[in-house]
Parts: C-alpha cells; sequence; structure tokens
C-alpha cells in the first residue's frame, strides 16, 4: 500500500501561503462547446428535442385505425411497465360509512376503506338524492391541496356533478387530506411537499409514487362496483391540477372508465421543458424514461380512446396553454381514425390555473353529453356551499395516521425494499465484468469510452505552483474546467490526486489549502467539477428547487445524475492518468453527494486506486428508511438501483482496499454511527468515525 503522506497538520505549516494566479491563456476553450452554468440544461434539452423529433414522426406515421391501436397499446404498457406496475392481488378493501350529511339533492356518505392491507383511504362519496339510480359514478380526484378533497373548488365541482345525477367518490390522494403521512412533533402539523419525498424513495425501488396514486384510484372503482346505485357501464373520473395528472393517468392505466375529463394538467414536453415553464412537476407527475421512449402529454388522450376524455385549460395556467393546444392537435387525427372525432373534446377559458367556474361547468357539460345524452346548457347552482374540511373527516382525528395507524407509502416502499435485500441481480452476476455492465446499465451510462478532448485554456503559475486550466469534454456539449496543479518537481512515487468538488468554473482559480497540501506533498492535484454542480446555492430544508428539476429532467429522458457525473470523473481519471509523472496512479477524493459519484466511479473502473468518501451517503436504503431528509439527495437518485444494488455492493465491486468511508452521513445528513457504517459495509470499506481526521491521514 502506497503512503501519501502522513500528517497534514505537519504539512500545511510548510504550505506556502496562497497567492493570486499568474497565468496566460492559451486557448479560448474547447472549440464549440458550451461553457456556461446552463451547459447541462442544453445538453439535456438536446437530447429531449432528438426523442421529441422522432416522436412527431412517429405520431404522423398513423395511417389507420390499427397504427392507432397499436399506439395505444405501447403507450399503456411503457406507462404501466414505467410506473412500476401495480399489484398482483387485490386485497378486501374492508370499506365502511363512518357517517353521513344530509344535503338538499345530495348527500355526502364518509368513507374509508384499504387500497392495499392497512393503507387507508379517505372518501366522500356524494350521491344524489330524490332521484332514482342507478347513477353513473365519477371519481373526484385532488389536486395539490393540503386539505384534498376538502378544498372549496373541488367541492363545489362534486356538488354540481351531484346535483345533475352523478355519484361522486372524492377521496384524498396519498400525503393530503386526512392522509398526511409527514407529521411535525409535536404540533401534528403537516410538513410540506410530502409527494418528493416518498417520490424519490419510490424510485430507487424501480417505481414511482405514480403506482400508489392509480392503485388508489383502481381500487375506488372496485369500491363503486360493489354498490347497487352505480352503472357500471357509466364510470368517470375528473380533476385539477394534480387531480388532472391523476385522472389522465388513470384514462390510461385503468380501462373500466368510460369518460374522463382532466382540467389544468394539459401541455407539452416541449413547452414544459424549461423556463419560463416550471419544468418537471411533483414525483407522481414524472414518469422515467417517459421522454426516452416516446411519449407525450397527447398519448393520454390517445391511449383513452376512442373514448371520450376533454381537455380542460386555462390560458394563464403555469402548464403553458400552447402546449396544450399542441396536444390537442396531436391527438385530433388518432380519434378521427377510430371515427371518434367528437370524443376528443378540448375547452379554454382566459384565466389562470384552478378549477374555476367555466372548468367546472364545462366539466358538468361533457359528463351530460356522455352519460345522460343531454346538450343543455350548463349554469352551476349559486346556492352550492362547500363544507369545512373537518365536517367532511372521515377519521376521528382528521388522519388516518394518528386515527388508524395506517401505512404510508415510505413503508410500503419500505417494505419492498428489505425483500428486494436477497434478490438484487449484482449478486448473482456472474464475475465482475458482468457486475459492472449492470451497475453501467443502471446509470445509463457506458463502460466503453474512448479519450476525452482536452485544450489547455490556461497555463502559468498559481501560488507558486505548476498551473494548467484544461478544458475536458466527455462528451459533446459538456465542458469540464479542471485545474492541474502541480510542484517544480512531482515525487514520481506519488499519486496523482482528484479532488472532486461541488463548484468551480472556467475563471474561478481552484487551489485551496487542502489542495496546496497535497500538491507540497509531491502530489499531481486535479481539481475538477462535474456537470451540474455549476448552480446557484439552494436551501438544504426546501423542495422543488432546481437541482430536483434537473434529476427530473433527465430521469424523464432515459438519464441519471450520477451516470451523467460517473462519466464525467472517469473523463477526469482518463486524462489525468496518462500526464507525465502520474504512471497511471490516481486517487479520487470525493465529498457528500460526489463521494457517492466517487465510488461508482472506482466499481466501474478498476484503474483507480483508491477512493476516498468523506460526508457521503451510507446507503440507498438510507433514503428509503428515511421519514424526512433534504431535496439534496434528488441528484444521487438512480432509477431501479435497488433491484440491482446499494452503495456497500459497490464497495464489494471496487474491491478490497480501495474504498475509504470517512464519517458516513444518513440521509437526513446526520453523522451514522461507526458500528452502523461497519456493519453496512463489512469489510469492502476502511470505515473511519473521526470528525477531527484529516482525510489525507486515512491514506496510510
Amino acid at each position: 500500500m502506497e503512503i501519501l503522506f502522513s500528517c497534514l497538520f505537519a504539512l500545511a505549516l510548510l504550505a506556502p501561503q496562497l497567492r493570486a494566479a499568474e497565468t496566460t491563456p492559451v486557448a479560448s476553450g474547447a472549440a464549440g462547446e458550451r461553457i456556461d452554468r446552463y451547459a447541462l440544461e442544453h445538453y439535456l434539452t438536446d437530447l429531449a428535442e432528438g426523442h421529441w423529433s422522432a416522436r412527431r414522426t412517429t405520431l404522423a406515421n398513423l395511417k389507420s385505425p390499427a397504427d392507432v391501436t397499436a399506439r395505444a397499446s405501447y403507450i399503456r404498457s411503457e406507462f404501466i411497465k414505467a410506473i412500476g406496475g401495480f399489484p398482483d392481488t387485490r386485497t378486501p378493501l374492508n370499506a365502511r360509512i363512518t357517517g353521513t350529511l344530509e344535503r338538499d339533492g345530495y348527500r355526502i356518505e364518509k368513507l374509508i376503506y384499504e387500497s392495499l392491507p392497512g393503507f387507508f383511504v379517505t372518501a366522500n362519496v356524494y350521491v344524489p338524492t330524490g332521484r332514482p339510480g342507478p347513477f353513473p359514478a365519477i371519481l373526484g380526484t385532488a389536486g395539490h391541496a393540503s386539505v384534498g378533497k376538502a378544498l372549496p373548488a373541488y367541492q363545489t365541482a362534486f356538488i354540481a356533478l351531484a346535483k345533475r345525477g352523478n355519484l361522486v367518490l372524492a377521496y384524498d390522494p396519498p400525503v393530503q387530506g386526512e392522509r398526511m403521512e409527514y407529521l411535525k412533533s409535536p404540533t401534528g402539523k403537516p410538513r410540506p411537499m410530502g409527494h418528493i419525498i416518498p417520490g424519490l424513495q419510490c424510485l430507487l425501488t424501480g417505481g414511482t409514487v405514480a403506482r400508489y396514486f392509480l392503485w388508489d384510484g383502481m381500487r375506488s372503482v372496485d369500491y363503486l362496483l360493489t354498490r347497487s346505485d352505480v352503472d357500471p357501464k357509466r364510470l368517470g373520473a375528473a380533476g385539477n391540477s394534480g387531480g388532472g395528472t391523476q385522472s389522465a393517468f388513470l384514462g390510461v392505466g385503468e380501462p373500466r372508465l368510460a369518460a374522463v375529463a382532466p382540467s389544468c394538467y394539459w401541455t407539452s414536453w416541449e413547452k414544459l421543458w424549461i423556463m419560463p415553464a416550471s419544468g418537471p412537476q411533483d414525483s407522481e407527475q414524472v414518469v422515467p424514461n417517459f421522454i426516452k421512449n416516446g411519449l407525450g402529454f397527447s398519448d393520454l388522450a390517445i391511449a383513452f380512446a376512442p373514448k371520450p376524455i376533454l381537455m380542460l385549460t386555462a390560458t394563464r395556467d403555469f402548464f403553458p396553454v400552447e402546449g396544450a393546444r399542441d396536444s390537442h392537435a396531436q391527438a385530433k387525427p388518432a380519434f378521427a381514425l377510430l371515427g371518434a372525432a367528437d370524443k376528443l373534446g378540448y375547452f379554454e377559458y382566459d384565466d389562470p390555473h384552478g378549477w374555476s367556474q367555466p372548468r367546472r361547468e364545462a366539466t358538468c357539460r361533457w359528463f351530460d353529453q356522455w352519460f345522460f345524452g343531454r346538450n343543455d346548457p350548463v349554469t352551476e347552482p349559486a346556492d352550492i356551499k362547500p363544507e369545512d374540511a373537518a365536517t367532511l373527516h372521515c377519521t376521528t382525528t382528521g388522519d388516518v395516521v394518528t386515527a388508524l395507524q395506517s401505512k404510508t407509502v415510505q413503508m410500503l416502499n419500505q417494505d419492498l425494499a428489505e425483500r428486494l435485500l436477497a434478490k438484487r441481480t449484482i449478486k448473482q452476476a456472474a464475475n465482475p465484468a458482468r457486475a459492472r455492465e449492470i451497475v453501467a446499465a443502471r446509470l445509463a451510462t457506458k463502460l466503453q469510452r474512448s479519450a476525452p478532448t482536452a485544450t489547455v485554456v490556461q497555463r502559468g503559475t498559481l501560488s507558486g505552483y505548476q498551473h494548467e486550466k484544461v478544458a475536458l469534454v466527455p462528451e459533446a456539449g459538456i465542458s469540464l474546467y479542471v485545474d492541474i496543479i502541480q510542484p517544480a518537481r512531482p515525487a514520481k512515487s506519488k499519486s496523482a490526486v482528484i479532488l472532486v468538488r461541488e463548484s468551480a468554473g472556467p475563471d474561478q482559480p481552484a487551489l485551496d489549502q487542502e489542495a496546496a497540501t497535497w500538491v507540497e506533498a509531491g502530489h499531481v492535484v486535479a481539481i475538477t467539477p462535474l456537470r451540474g454542480t455549476l448552480v446557484m446555492p439552494e436551501k438544504a430544508d426546501a423542495y422543488w428547487q432546481e437541482r430536483y428539476r434537473t434529476a427530473m429532467r433527465a430521469i424523464l429522458i432515459g438519464k441519471t445524475m450520477p451516470g451523467m457525473r460517473v462519466q464525467d470523473l472517469l473523463a477526469v481519471h482518463d486524462y489525468v492518468s496518462t500526464r507525465p509523472g502520474v504512471g497511471g496512479r490516481v486517487v479520487v477524493v470525493g465529498r457528500r453527494n460526489l463521494g457517492v459519484v466517487a465510488l461508482y466511479a472506482a466499481a466501474l473502473e478498476p484503474k483507480i486506486s483508491r477512493v476516498v468518501l468523506d460526508k457521503s451517503l451510507l446507503s440507498y436504503m438510507e433514503i428509503v428508511r428515511a421519514r424526512q431528509y433534504p431535496e439534496t439527495v434528488s441528484d444521487l437518485i438512480v432509477p431501479g438501483a435497488l433491484l440491482d444494488f446499494d452503495l456497500p455492493d459497490l464497495a464489494d465491486l471496487a474491491g478490497a482496499g480501495r474504498v475509504v468511508l470517512a464519517n458516513p452521513l444518513s440521509a437526513a445528513g446526520t453523522p451514522v454511527s461507526l458500528a452502523a457504517a461497519t456493519a453496512a459495509f463489512g469489510k469492502n470499506a476502511h470505515v473511519v468515525v473521526d470528525p477531527s481526521i484529516a482525510i489525507s491521514k486515512l491514506m496510510d
């Protein structure tokens, strides 16, 4: 085992004071490559545009009813597979009514049922009174409101539909209404952004949180079909915003629906992708590989054809209305080919996002037309009076967790992850080469790579050391600015050290005291950012920030942030290892999220001598088991990783003596004990839990 050096503190005393750089420009940059902090955004957009172009060609080639039918089958298959599929068994619902409210022309039944064992759903059933059944039944899917089904605008829509003769089952989605899963202690108040927390966890186990949203809706249909007052041939779904998402998705996944009316969800990915639009939305709205597989918003309508579907839009929505118009235009030919041009509806109103009265009235007209054969004008009754949220509660406490000890999405997903432990494919790999193929495929990266293009753009001295800034191009569209710093006479017996940094730019000298100490000890040091690290600072306790949205863009087009960054890091390794005086011996040091990237690199590249993970995530299971964690882990997510491996398995693949794990962290960012870290990694890593220790000392 080579010794890099033994005492950081002694060498720090010898290191010179950091001085300004004395540099000479050599080249203006990597010719033709973007060098701004938006390079990754441009790169992802270029890839997405390629998929969009291919998709437009596919849609243009739909020439017959058989073509449309085949397209619809493909959409359903790819969509259901991408969200993780559905459970094999429909378990008992154990439905019960906990109370009833009698109102003028309708009654409200308070309903609780289990879509999965111990996973309770709360719902209000609006039943028409004063007229005979059986009635058409409509699922009322709630959007992103903390009160879920009880939002006044939603109640108004449900009551209006009931007054027109429809039975409406309005249920709370996970982490809303009476199904809040993340509560603050001791107040019991809900935490914000609860969909992203289980959403990232579900991605790791090979599905999405949408799987649970849709299963709730499908089991709601099962319940409706147990009622004698429901007409099984007239089932529908309608909702706004996140409820629009659910009703559109249910049109793909639930074949028993006869008509749907999703509101304020429609757009196109071409228009939603980047600012000024808001980009990827909540976790249940992000379907892995959706764009890569040639799918778009209009496909959600095509999959429902030839049954009636109404696109409800707002001109001032944050879902760009231009995209909704495009999606409607894309879907029209498919409906026409099936002889169902009148089954594709489009309603647009000049107002902001929301289930406003014009869209509620249009919803009623749609179901009037297809469920009753009526085409009369619809005016929403002015006397509709929504209830207080508490009045609609189905549980005694207003929350299924506290009232019924309900399971949560996090619990269900953790159960799945625990069952996968012994089945991970990497454990059955015939040899390390096959294991690396498994990891690379999951990362959506390639094992085979060509030498990166490298251009020295600056050369001179930095605090008395030799310094070069190199523009490295791991692939077209991406430039990394790598600072190569070395003493006048590098020690031939020393490894080169790659320090992976969270941020650095083309004009930012990267030398700091840590790097200076390594250089003073005789090492060639490469200080490098990786793509997507040139971002603005983010709040650790906030959600739906740019880091998350960028990671979700990557997942939509079949990429992963760790996979792309591993490609960058391996390109840096390949370049550094061939420099004079290095002799191919390279150590990589990564901190926090970039430590995980360094571990991936060591697992895939046996030539990396050693990798040091400093204050990095212990394992993906830490995320899955966590009740709370910051959104900053979003750029570590690899969809389906836990089907194949966890981070300790990567250390095993890297090989004995190559991984140093220093002060590992939980998903919440808190220190992990030595016992817990050792239990996770076993003999596959040298584990040290000592915040005061110098990282360099771990290389002795």
